[in-house]
C-alpha cells in the first residue's frame, strides 16, 4: 500500500533551508537518555545502547542501521537518532557501528549487523520483539541482512524500516534522472559508491543489492521515502516487488522531501513532517505489538 503524506510549500523550503544552510546542528543526547549497556555482548561489533524511555528489554530492541553511503559515520548525530527511534517505537535502540567502505567492503557490514542480530537472539531477545530500522546505505545493509535470514532460516524480526532505502546497486531506476534536479544528494557523489562498497561482487545479485533478492517471507516493512528522492523508484519498485510475494508493505511518500529527509527529527524542535514521520513508526509499531 502506497500513502503520499502532503507536506506544505512552506515546509518543503524550511526542509531544504535546514538541510543547505548549513546552521543546522542537530541537538545533543538528552541528558537523561540512558545508555548504559543493556545486554553483555553484541556479536563482537562496536554498538552503542540508547533507551530513551527506559523500557528495557522486556519491551524488546531497535536495531539502528545507519547510513553515510557506506563509508562514512557520525556517532554523535547517530546516537542522537537512535533516542529519536527509540522513544517513537517505545524500547531501546542499538546503534550498530558497523564496519566502512573502502577498507572493508561487502560483506563486512551485512556480516556485522547479522552478528549483532544473531546475538541479541542468542542472549534471549525475541525475534517478535526486534525491529530493524536504518537510512541510505543503513537501509541496504538491513535489507541485505534480512534477505540472508530469511534464507538460512533464522528467525525473523517483527518488522523492519528501511528510510530513503538504496535497493538496486545497478542504479537503473528512473528517479535517479527524473528526480537529479530535485533532490539534495548529488548525482556526482553516487559513482564511486557501489564500486566502492561491492569491491568486485555482483550489482545486480542479492543480498547485496535487495531488490534482486526474492522478497518472500520477510516479515512487515515500512518504507518512508521523499517524493524528490533520486532512490525514489528504489523504494517503490522494492516496495511492489515485497507486496507482489505477500508480504505486508508500506510504501510512504513524503511529497517534496529529499533523500534522508527523517534527518529533521534530530533537531530540538523538529518541523511537522518529522513529528510526522515519528508518529506514523509510532503507530506501526504499535501494530506489531
Amino acid at each position: 500500500m502506497t500513502t503520499r503524506v502532503p507536506v506544505s510549500d512552506a515546509e518543503r523550503a524550511t526542509v531544504r533551508e535546514l538541510f543547505t544552510s548549513g546552521a543546522f546542528a542537530p541537538a545533543p543526547l538528552p541528558a537523561d537518555a540512558r545508555t548504559a549497556p543493556l545486554l553483555p555482548r553484541t556479536g563482537g561489533v562496536p554498538c552503542d545502547w540508547v533507551d530513551a524511555d527506559g523500557a528495557g528489554l522486556a519491551a524488546g530492541v531497535l536495531v539502528y542501521v545507519h547510513g553515510g553511503g557506506f563509508e562514512y559515520s557520525h556517532r554523535g548525530n547517530e546516537r542522537v537518532m537512535a533516542h529519536r527511534l527509540s522513544r517513537a517505537v517505545r524500547r531501546p535502540a542499538l546503534r550498530v557501528g558497523y564496519r566502512l567502505a573502502p577498507e572493508h567492503p561487502y560483506p563486512a557490514a551485512v556480516d556485522d549487523v547479522l552478528a549483532v542480530y544473531r546475538d541479541l537472539l542468542g542472549q534471549g531477545v525475541p525475534a517478535s520483539r526486534i525491529i530493524l530500522a536504518g537510512e541510505s546505505a543503513g537501509a541496504t545493509v538491513l535489507l541485505s541482512a534480512l534477505l540472508v535470514l530469511k534464507d538460512d532460516g533464522t528467525p525473523l524480526p517483527a518488522g523492519a524500516v528501511p528510510v530513503s532505502a538504496l535497493t538496486d546497486l545497478t542504479f537503473s531506476g528512473p528517479s535517479l534522472t527524473a528526480n537529479a534536479d530535485k533532490d539534495l544528494l548529488g548525482g556526482a557523489s553516487l559513482g564511486h559508491i557501489a564500486p566502492q562498497y561491492l569491491a568486485g561482487a555482483a550489482p545486480d545479485q542479492a543480498p547485496q543489492s535487495p531488490l534482486h533478492g526474492d522478497p518472500r517471507g520477510l516479515p512487515p516493512l515500512l518504507l518512508p521515502t521523499g517524493g524528490d528522492e533520486v532512490f525514489l523508484d528504489d523504494a517503490r519498485r522494492f516496495a511492489a516487488a515485497a507486496a507482489a510475494a505477500g508480504v505486508d508493505v508500506a510504501l510512504d511518500v513524503y511529497e517534496g522531501m529529499p533523500h534522508a529527509f527523517h534527518a529533521v527529527v534530530l533537531a530540538a524542535e523538529p518541523p511537522p513532517v518529522g513529528r510526522a514521520f515519528l508518529a506514523r513508526l509510532t503507530a506501526w509499531a504499535d501494530r506489531l505489538g
